[in-house]
């Protein structure tokens, strides 16, 4: 890839909306759930899988299960998604009320 291509993504990167939104981890064998929040709901999918990966994630009932088991027993689903409008100073107030309702509503655990 020449210096020019990469520039040229790096930009059309920068330019791709982030969308902040409430997600959910579920360890199938057993039904536990983790709720939890993000500021880029499309790309954290793959910061925690990496993280649960290497055994270095922060979350340690999480990091137990996932021990416990396999990948292919945990699933990852978007519970709630911000319209991309909205402020960064209301996004992180709604994003900690939305994520408190799915915890409620799925007996699950805060990640």
């Amino acid at each position: 890839m020449t210096a020019p291509d990469r520039k040229a993504l790096i930009a059309a990167y920068k330019r791709c909306p982030t969308i902040a939104g409430v997600y959910a981890v579920i360890w199938t064998a057993t039904g536990d759930t983790w709720v939890g929040r993000s500021r880029h709901i499309d790309t954290q999918k793959n910061g925690l899988w990496f993280a649960l990966r290497h055994g270095t994630s922060p979350h340690r009932s999480l990091q137990e299960a996932w021990n416990s088991g396999t990948e292919a027993d945990f699933r990852f689903e978007q519970l709630d998604r911000l319209p991309e409008d909205t402020s960064p100073s209301l996004r992180d107030l709604e994003l900690r009320e939305r994520a408190g309702r799915w915890i409620a509503r799925l007996a699950a655990r805060s990640l």
